[in-house]
């Protein structure tokens, strides 16, 4: 039960989009732009300066449940607030770095922080806030999908012009000004209702043992694996097969243009299909397009079918991940439900860059590659499909 009025959909979006943007685009995007210069002054390892930023990714899993856990019993305003903040103190504190112990204790902070303001947690205001949840996230999803559009060229400039650690100034000032908009966005957020109302449904941990939920666990783990081992073994991959450097470049590009018109379209189309459909064809497309990558190394045609297949399932799977969930398993506790989710798909994210190396490795080249990232999409199928016909009915 909560009580106040609520954020409107107009404002949740304008809100959410451009903080969510300027938080990913401050705090992620510029990971890869400052590793060569850090590296270059720190004196050390990219091996080290990469191993702070796994241990950020892990510490913001291990905290997604706490953090949904506080947001479904106490509201957004005190921890994305002082989530956003915090987030800029932190980029002013690594522009001061001078020890490697210090870049890391930073990372592992910055994903704490993360855990308490940036996605899971924004969009779980959205699915408690927003009237239409599916069009408030899809609208946001929308704008958020030009972050590394907007933020490459910014970083690469403010880099040329100020240096890394001016860079990071810079980046720190942009996201104290989101920090100002969530504050002003979450005057209106709905705080939830003390005493036995706020319990009156099952335990979390009984939630966590639904069969809905393990299905979705299973495809947005698997969902998690293949997204993060191809953003860092894609192009080698079709380096690997002798294609010209243009064309390489080309379908790896091309992921960002199909994410955004499938969440144009999704937009577009509105209340006229369920989540359960949306999730049914965009997980059904994630192995489709691995097939695609996998029959025919040599043809452009079916290169272009695993662009615009795992393109289009990619950027629908974001939208699902929060609309589609809420939808399957209900809107009650969903703080703690999408963190517990987060946290499942922790280790597969950031185990499968190094997973995939290793059977590159071991086989001399990437041909068995796709084959494993096919096997790894039936899952991401087989998971929603369970979870669809073992959740709650739908609303449409």
């Amino acid at each position: 039960m909560l009580t106040a009025t609520g954020i409107p959909d107009r404002t949740l979006f304008w809100g959410m989009a451009s903080t969510q943007l300027i938080g990913w685009g401050t705090l992620y995007v510029p990971f890869p732009l400052l590793v060569a210069p850090m590296e270059a002054e720190l004196g050390c390892s990219r091996v080290l300066l990469n191993g702070a930023y796994t241990a950020g990714l892990l510490a913001s899993g291990l905290a997604a449940v706490p953090a949904g856990r506080w947001l479904d019993r106490h509201g957004p305003r005190a921890m994305m607030n002082s989530g956003m903040f915090a987030a800029a103190l932190l980029l002013v504190a690594m522009s001061l770095v001078q020890h490697p112990a210090s870049f890391v204790a930073i990372w592992v902070l910055l994903g704490v922080v993360t855990a308490m303001c940036l996605w899971g947690t924004a969009m779980a205001v959205v699915v408690a806030e927003a009237q239409d949840v599916r069009r408030t996230v899809t609208a946001i999803t929308f704008v958020t999908g030009f972050t590394v559009t907007v933020f490459v060229p910014l970083i690469g400039l403010l880099i040329d012009l100020f240096g890394w650690r001016g860079a990071l100034r810079g980046l720190a000032l942009l996201q104290l000004g989101a920090a100002v908009a969530t504050v002003v966005m979450l005057r209106q957020a709905r705080v939830p209702a003390t005493g036995a109302a706020r319990h009156s449904g099952p335990g979390l941990w009984a939630r966590l043992r639904e069969p809905a939920f393990l299905g979705l666990a299973l495809c947005f783990a698997a969902h998690a694996f293949i997204g993060t081992g191809l953003g860092a073994h894609l192009i080698p991959l079709l380096r690997e097969r002798d294609w010209p450097e243009a064309t390489v470049l080309l379908v790896a590009a091309a992921h960002g243009p199909a994410q955004v018109a499938a969440r144009a379209l999704l937009f577009a189309l509105g209340r006229r299909v369920t989540m359960r459909a949306v999730g049914l064809v965009a997980t059904g497309l994630v192995p489709a397009g691995m097939l695609a990558l996998a029959a025919a190394p040599s043809s452009p045609v079916l290169v272009v079918v695993f662009v615009l297949c795992w393109g289009t399932g990619d950027g629908l799977l974001t939208i699902v991940r929060t609309a589609g969930t809420a939808e399957i398993l209900g809107r009650a506790d969903f703080g703690a439900v999408s963190g517990a989710l987060s946290t499942v798909a922790m280790v597969p994210r950031t185990a499968a860059p190094l997973l995939l190396a290793l059977i590159w490795d071991g086989a001399g080249g990437y041909g068995p590659v796709p084959w494993i990232l096919a096997g790894v999409g039936t899952a991401v199928l087989a998971g929603f499909v369970f979870a669809a016909r073992r959740g709650e009915p739908s609303d449409g």
